[in-house]
């Protein structure tokens, strides 16, 4: 039992001293053909906004913003980077540029977000009501 729990503590520190790299992807195809997001403004939001070691503006190598074409923006870090951070930037890009009423932030697939409408079905029914 002893040997066990040593051996799992010296996997956690060679885990911890490894370079992990992860890419997420944004996938704002949708807004971006319909002309309401415009995907370059949004990297450089996010080259800006990005905190590294508790200071903004600091990516350095450690983590690259680029613009794929088609409304699709990549993150790739070299270290330690929380996608969960990634969508709560996105949106507040969103709320910046007054599109969080038409626009959301979805997990499709580990790694990669995408932009979608609300879906907005049924508003003409109150109209036969009166």
């Amino acid at each position: 039992m002893c040997l066990q729990k040593s051996l799992s503590a010296k996997s956690k520190a060679a885990k911890k001293g490894q370079k992990t790299t992860q890419k997420f992807v944004i996938n704002a195809t949708q807004p971006t053909s319909d002309r309401i997001f415009d995907p370059s403004a949004f990297t450089t939001f996010l080259q800006q906004r990005i905190k590294v070691d508790g200071r903004t503006g600091n990516l350095g190598d450690n983590i690259t913003v680029s613009n794929l074409g088609d409304g699709r923006i990549e993150v790739v870090a070299h270290q330690e980077f929380s996608g969960r951070y990634l969508k709560y930037l996105t949106k507040k890009f969103l709320k910046k540029q007054q599109l969080r009423d038409w626009l959301r932030v979805v997990s499709t697939s580990k790694g990669e977000y995408s932009l979608k409408f609300f879906n907005v079905v049924g508003e003409g029914d109150d109209d036969d009501d009166e």
